[in-house]
């Protein structure tokens, strides 16, 4: 009997995996809430662009290359691509982080304002650069900091140390939320949600497909 009623509520609800069946009502009331579905792609880009770049440090998710489990890594965002939606991150090709994308380059980088909870989730393949103009134009002096100089007169974790790389983020899909109320706003709508059952609507929930990645592209 649970069998059928899990294959049911699967059936109805298009989830993979499901554990209630609310009928004609929304599962997931907050998701339906929040959803911003009425913006135009350029404006979901720049939104999520400058987002990105204003919080500047990620979180960088890669499959080990030893065990196969997810492994993630804070990273500082050097720079973006293709309008907005590729992004650059330096790298020491002798990390780990370069193994784990040479055996599988698909990547996740996600962004958190832990102030206001706007998150950013962009999922994509990653591709190891060591072409030195390239990473001239993004390199930054406090990298130095990072890399050590080995006092070789070639690994001196300057722009032509070859240890230097960067990591190419190809932007696949990503979904994001930012804030639709300042903090006294958010804490008054969770407030009444908590009493009421309301779904707290306090972000603007957007995705972006790959068919829109691929259309935004195909003109930057």
């Amino acid at each position: 009997m649970e069998k059928k009623t899990q294959n049911k509520t699967n059936k109805m609800s298009g989830q993979g995996f499901s554990n209630a069946d609310t009928g004609n009502k929304p599962a997931d009331p907050y998701k339906q809430a929040n959803l911003d579905t009425e913006v135009p792609l350029d404006q979901k880009i720049k939104d999520l662009a400058g987002f990105m770049t204003s919080n500047k440090f990620s979180m960088m998710t890669t499959r080990d290359s030893k065990t196969g489990y997810l492994l993630s890594r804070c990273m500082a965002l050097a720079a973006t691509e293709s309008g907005g939606i590729d992004l650059l991150f330096h790298t020491n090709t002798e990390s780990g982080k370069t193994d784990d994308l040479k055996s599988d380059e698909h990547i996740n980088i996600s962004f958190l304002n832990s102030t206001t909870g706007d998150w950013a989730s962009v999922s994509g393949t990653a591709s190891i650069v060591t072409d030195r103009e390239l990473v001239r134009k993004h390199y930054n002096p406090q990298l130095k900091a990072w890399f050590g100089d080995l006092g070789d007169g070639v690994h001196d974790g300057g722009p032509e140390d070859p240890r230097v790389g960067v990591i190419r983020v190809k932007m696949v899909t990503a979904h994001y939320a930012i804030s639709t109320k300042n903090i006294v706003g958010k804490v008054a709508d969770v407030a009444q949600g908590a009493i009421t059952g309301k779904p707290a609507s306090v972000n603007k929930l957007r995705e972006i497909s790959e068919q829109e990645v691929q259309s935004w592209r195909s003109s930057h």
